[in-house]
């Protein structure tokens, strides 16, 4: 069994989970954000078997060179969002000045693409495209537990109007794919509390 647990990092409150094993041994780092201190006390005797990113805007990955230097850990993001690790620009860190400092990370040591299944801490956690609020979105299904970054929020959506954004293409994202996904998954997102497929179906006002 995987356990999974939220720390909420940073300025914008976002959302890091960590992922361990049964042992409480071994884990995987899912969007370190900035002011990543309580997530790496908490890993300071684990083995991280690797950062997986949902995307590659500023709040989500402020903490990832802290936790890949303590770690020697390798990232994964999807190639649409290759780049914007290493320009501030990109990955919005520019554009709030008074949030944080710019933020530049070394390049991700793997590509992430739709359809790819992750073999860790002896699970498979299937990878789905899901761009709209950025181009290189990604979500993460590990059983019935889904790491959608900020694709879909309870009763709320991504906002698109940040460079590569897209009203229509998330609504894709969101219809075309998580909303085929079992009515019970629990969705874990880049902001706010957990809820359920099932439940946006029924009352999410923008989808």
């Amino acid at each position: 069994m995987i356990r999974i647990e939220t720390f909420t990092l940073g300025p914008m409150s976002t959302n890091a989970y960590l992922l361990t094993d049964e042992s409480g041994k071994r884990g995987v780092v899912i969007d370190p954000g900035m002011k990543p201190g309580p997530l790496l006390k908490r890993i300071k005797d684990m083995e991280i078997e690797a950062i997986l990113l949902t995307h590659a805007h500023l709040d989500h990955i402020g903490g990832v060179q802290e936790v890949r230097e303590l770690k020697g850990c390798p990232v994964y993001l999807h190639d649409e969002e290759a780049d914007w690790l290493g320009s501030p620009k990109l990955n919005g860190s520019a554009r709030w000045p008074e949030v944080t400092g710019p933020i530049v990370v070394e390049p991700a040591e793997f590509a992430l693409d739709e359809g790819q299944v992750l073999d860790f801490l002896g699970e498979k956690i299937r990878v789905f495209h899901t761009p709209g609020h950025s181009p290189g979105s990604v979500s993460f299904l590990l059983d019935k537990h889904l790491i959608g970054g900020d694709v879909l929020f309870r009763l709320s959506v991504g906002r698109t109007d940040l460079p590569g954004g897209d009203w229509n293409t998330l609504l894709d994202s969101i219809h075309g794919k998580l909303f085929k996904l079992d009515d019970d998954i629990v969705v874990y997102p880049g902001h706010g509390p957990k809820t359920t497929i099932g439940y946006e179906k029924q009352n999410n006002p923008y989808v």
